[in-house]
């Protein structure tokens, strides 16, 4: 179906009919990474960094065109590891902290998904299906200068973090989420079916597993600092961080949330940045104390303006055909929209860019 419909994106939506004085709406701000002085995370398709304590970020790498996500401070923090998908698939990417050209470090067809650094700073683990013949990933790592990627001693992951030594790593073997191997991961909420998402702490010299602790919950985003293992888990409820103690074997949950889950979370130098609702929070590892990061943009984004979206079949759901079958309707995009059985125009009958629509009928 070769036709375009006109959308306007939530964030313009808002800032049409508030006043000019008003504040800037809600930030989707996703998979934040700590530094000893910054914070950098994905937002608009795009990198930002922002000083520790919040304010008006800078953009380190445009995603328009392409998509740039999950960014990784290195252990330094002078470099940030990410997954770009600038060329229609996604491999790991390098760039300084302080701005710069960002260096493609893998050239595979199959899907590299950048995941952490190995605490000497030379190499970065990545998730890849390059290798694999049904729907799971596996591990491998690249230097920080390209070259060919090496294969962690492992049958399959999609998540780790190192050990101080790196002689063994905290891992997640495979997701809890609907889709194939190389998709984004979509957790089932409140899963408990036989794919719950354990996490397994693996000595690499002979690939023999510990597991850590749980009752069929789902643990995600391992973060290895010192003695203990600090990940995410919905084990209590919603999704919240704990801690798991490897010498005394013993979990601990660290943030009581009865609120919205905890959708990533990534440590470093004394402290663990985390997503949840959109916003970025800064858990303290001294004192245990969390508060939330204020974080600005001022910046063009082109993406946020009202413009023309070519939409494919595969965006068209919940079809019905009209009584008289001169019309059907559509779900796309959060709309619904009629299209002519022959000629005409296509129909936009909700216009609510800051409401999904769901189930014409």
């Amino acid at each position: 179906m070769k036709r375009s419909v006109l959308f306007s994106l939530f964030a313009c939506a808002i800032g049409s009919v508030l006043p000019a004085q008003t504040a800037q709406p809600p930030l989707l701000l996703q998979a934040p990474t700590l530094s000893k002085t910054s914070i950098a995370f994905s937002y608009g398709g795009s990198l930002w960094i922002v000083a520790r304590d919040g304010g008006e970020a800078r953009r380190l790498v445009v995603g328009d065109p392409g998509v740039a996500s999950g960014p990784l401070f290195s252990p330094d923090g002078s470099l940030v590891a990410f997954t770009g998908n600038f060329d229609t698939n996604e491999d790991v990417y390098v760039v300084p902290a302080a701005g710069g050209e960002p260096r493609r470090l893998t050239t595979h067809p199959g899907t590299d998904v950048a995941l952490a650094w190995t605490p000497d700073g030379k190499r970065i683990l990545f998730r890849t299906s390059r290798e694999t013949y049904s729907r799971f990933e596996k591990l491998y790592t690249v230097s920080v200068d390209g070259g060919f990627p090496e294969e962690v001693p492992l049958p399959m992951g999609v998540q780790g973090s190192y050990s101080a030594d790196a002689a063994q790593l905290a891992y997640v073997p495979t997701w809890n989420r609907r889709g194939g191997a190389g998709d984004a991961y979509i957790a089932i909420k409140n899963y408990r079916g036989g794919k719950t998402a354990p996490i397994w702490i693996a000595q690499l010299s002979d690939s023999s597993i510990t597991p850590i602790p749980r009752e069929n919950s789902n643990d995600c985003y391992p973060m290895w600092i010192g003695d203990k293992i600090y990940f995410l888990s919905d084990r209590a409820g919603a999704v919240t961080l704990f801690s798991y103690d490897v010498k005394a074997r013993a979990v601990a949950q660290l943030i009581k949330n009865d609120g919205f889950d905890l959708k990533s979370a990534s440590a470093g130098p004394g402290a663990i940045v985390y997503e949840q609702f959109g916003s970025l929070r800064l858990f303290d590892l001294a004192s245990g104390r969390e508060r939330t990061v204020p974080v600005r943009i001022a910046a063009d984004l082109p993406q946020t303006r009202p413009h023309f979206e070519k939409i494919t079949s595969r965006q068209l759901t919940q079809a019905a055909i009209s009584p008289t079958g001169a019309r059907a309707v559509f779900e796309t995009h959060g709309e619904i929209i009629t299209v002519p059985a022959e000629k005409g125009d296509i129909r936009n009958l909700t216009r609510t860019p800051a409401t999904a629509d769901r189930d014409p009928s």
